[in-house]
């Protein structure tokens, strides 16, 4: 077994987003090609309810898969063909745009006004650009929880860990998505499929990444001290990109680590991309907004 040297650590940087939406995004500024399959990663947490509460009016995709993982508070949507429905803590949307689809996400906080959860945009490959659009929403009590001898817990969204299979099927890129805790003061090894990109971004505590060189020490902070009175000060959410390898090996700090653990096969194809929309070309790029501006971007329904 190899240990994945860390080709790259990234720290996330506030954007703004929909009607006004203060979120953090981790990748997803126009080079694509290390993260293949996937676009971008928003991390929304978010204590502040005038931060977040405009939300994300009405606006279309295609071309592209959306995976919505909800911590705290709650996620209304809506969609083109009628679809309406809540996340809330714990659960996952998994939306394939396909031919394309117009929706809207507002979310709301909590009691206590924390509005936390992230978004990740897995691409889809040239000959399901334009599949039929679906969802797959999953309440958190579907969700699987590995929990190993040392502590660790893996919470198991979409592929296969321990013999677990997540609940989250058929996607193009066969992608692995966990939820990864682990306990204070433990090293933990995971194994990763070689043929994938492979990446870790940490949201709560602290640790160290091994690499083929010295340890990459990782923090970042808990949002608000409500969740943690001894959390790091940090401002620091992290992102880590792995090269190729067999796993990954880290090591918890004092209070422990949680990171979500992300790969996917790459696609190997053209990225075209504005906006909302994905696509292979620029013409067939040209083509979707001037289908959007003309009233016949909803191929289904």
């Amino acid at each position: 077994m190899s240990i994945r040297p860390i080709k790259r650590t990234l720290q996330s940087r506030p954007t703004i987003e929909g009607a006004g939406v203060r979120l953090h995004r981790a990748f997803g500024f126009g080079e694509t090609s290390d993260f293949d399959p996937f676009l971008l990663l928003d991390d929304f947490r978010n204590e502040r309810p005038d931060d977040y509460l405009a939300g994300f009016p009405w606006h279309p995709h295609r071309g592209i898969e959306t995976i919505t993982y909800v911590l705290a508070g709650t996620v209304e949507h809506g969609d083109s063909m009628g679809n309406r429905g809540t996340l809330g803590a714990g659960d996952i949307q998994w939306m394939t745009a396909g031919s394309g689809i117009i929706h809207q996400e507002m979310p709301k906080g909590d009691p206590k006004g924390r509005m936390h959860g992230f978004q990740l945009w897995a691409n889809l490959p040239a000959s399901l650009k334009m599949t039929s659009p679906r969802y797959q929403d999953v309440p958190a009590k579907a969700v699987p929880e590995v929990t190993e001898d040392d502590g660790t817990v893996f919470r198991v969204i979409c592929g296969r860990f321990a013999g677990v299979v997540g609940p989250v099927e058929g996607i193009a890129a066969s992608p692995s998505y966990l939820d990864v805790s682990v306990p204070p003061r433990h090293r933990r090894r995971i194994e990763v499929d070689r043929a994938r990109h492979v990446f870790a971004y940490v949201f709560a505590g602290s640790g160290r990444f091994h690499d083929a060189s010295p340890l990459q020490p990782v923090r970042t902070e808990l949002v608000s001290p409500s969740l943690d009175d001894s959390a790091p000060e940090s401002v620091n959410r992290s992102l880590v990109l792995f090269d190729a390898g067999d796993e990954i090996t880290v090591d918890a700090g004092e209070r422990g680590l949680r990171f979500l653990l992300v790969s996917g096969e790459p696609l190997h194809e053209p990225v075209a991309w504005r906006g909302p929309i994905v696509m292979n070309t620029d013409e067939e790029l040209r083509q979707a907004f001037a289908e959007l501006h003309q009233g016949t971007f909803i191929r289904h329904g």
